[in-house]
C-alpha cells in the first residue's frame, strides 16, 4: 500500500476544518478509507504534524537494549539456565523463541554442551542399519 501524499492529507485536513461534511463523506470523496481520516486527524491533535509516520510503524519490540544487558549478565552468573528460566529471571512477557532470536543475534547460544566424555560402552553413531531382523521381513505364518 502506497503513502498518501502531503497534498492530499492537506486537502482532507482542510475540508474536514472547512466543515465540507462528515469524516466519512470526506473519506469518500477523496476515495481514502474512513480510518486514514481519522488516524490523520488523531495524529494531527497528537503530534501538530500530517507527515508520514514510517519509522513509528509496526511491532515495538518487547526485548530491549536493557534486557539484553540483563541476559548477558544472567548468563554469565548461570551459563545453563533454559529460555524459559531466563525469561522468568529477567522478568519478560515474551515468547520462548523471541528470545531465542534475540539470544542468537547476541552471539550467545543456547545448545548445551557435556562436559562428561562420551561413552565407551553405547554406540553414539551406530550407522546404517537395516530395517528388522537383518533386513528380512517377517513371516506372519505359523511355523
Amino acid at each position: 500500500m502506497r503513502t498518501t501524499s502531503l497534498d492530499l492529507r492537506e486537502r482532507i485536513l482542510a475540508a474536514y476544518d472547512n466543515e465540507e461534511g462528515s469524516r466519512a463523506d470526506i473519506a469518500h470523496r477523496f476515495r481514502v478509507s474512513l480510518g486514514m481520516v481519522k488516524k490523520l486527524l488523531q495524529q494531527r491533535r497528537r503530534t501538530g504534524d500530517i507527515t508520514p509516520r514510517h519509522r513509528y510503524s509496526g511491532r515495538k519490540p518487547m526485548i530491549v537494549a536493557s534486557h539484553r544487558t540483563q541476559l548477558r549478565v544472567l548468563l554469565g552468573r548461570k551459563n545453563d539456565l533454559t529460555l524459559k528460566e531466563l525469561r522468568v529471571a529477567a522478568g519478560l512477557r515474551c515468547s520462548l523463541q523471541a528470545l531465542n532470536v534475540v539470544l542468537g543475534k547476541m552471539g550467545l547460544t543456547y545448545k548445551k554442551r557435556h562436559s562428561a566424555p562420551a561413552s565407551k560402552t553405547v554406540l553414539t553413531s551406530p550407522g546404517r542399519v537395516g530395517s528388522g531382523a537383518s533386513g528380512r521381513r517377517a513371516s506372519t505364518r505359523p511355523s
